[in-house]
């Protein structure tokens, strides 16, 4: 089973289904992996699946019972130059969904949506989760609702501590930058939870990572 490669069809695949198969699906099974059996997952289930003789379709087959490892999570942050990083990570800790916000220090506005998509399914198949997180479309800081809301406090390295994360599902977190005054004052008016993430500035994909860890531990 450990060998067998894993496959993203989509969401809304059953058992008995006949998808037709991408030249490059193809290939990379034939080729690259060289066998026609995999394992398609998508919607939380995985699916013991084929590629028919003639190379064009893939059937899926019964139901491998293995349960989705993924959270309920949804990460806010920040784009970065390192998005690509920062969504392999939270992928394959079990994000649920991931929401780009643009804060007062966003510097990078100009992300190939596209391929970040490409990367949480790479990200998916190979950290053995049922499902691919979503990538919403980026919002403002204005817009996000900032109550029931996690954030990692890079002032909390300086003392301004706030830990309290039971039952919280969301995660913000900020760019390059930080976050601005502005931005920090209306979090602590919203009762936002501030993360310590240890005593030394941390680069944002990092950050995102042990946010997340904080609250799923």
């Amino acid at each position: 089973m450990k060998n067998i490669p894993r496959i993203f069809i989509g969401d809304n695949i059953k058992p008995g289904m006949i998808i037709p198969a991408t030249r490059e699906l193809a290939h990379y099974l034939t080729h690259v992996m060289r066998r026609c059996d995999a394992i398609a997952f998508g919607g939380g289930h995985e699916y013991n699946a084929k590629l028919d003789a003639g190379g064009k379709n893939i059937i899926i087959g019964n139901d491998t019972g293995h349960a989705d490892p993924s959270g309920d999570i949804t990460l806010y942050f920040a784009p970065i130059k390192r998005t690509d990083d920062l969504i392999n990570m939270a992928t394959q800790m079990g994000v649920k969904k991931l929401v780009p916000v643009i804060t007062e220090h966003t510097t990078t506005h100009h992300i190939n949506w596209e391929r970040m998509k490409k990367i949480a399914i790479e990200a998916a198949e190979q950290s053995n989760r049922n499902s691919v997180p979503e990538i919403a479309s980026p919002i403002n800081f204005a817009e996000l609702d900032l109550s029931n809301l996690a954030f990692a406090d890079e002032r909390a390295a300086y003392g301004a501590l706030r830990d309290n994360t039971t039952k919280i599902k969301s995660i913000l977190v900020g760019p390059e930058g930080g976050f601005s005054d502005t931005e920090f004052s209306a979090l602590d008016n919203a009762g936002a939870i501030g993360i310590s993430l240890g005593k030394t500035i941390l680069r944002a994909e990092l950050a995102a990572a042990i946010a997340i860890s904080r609250i799923t531990q």
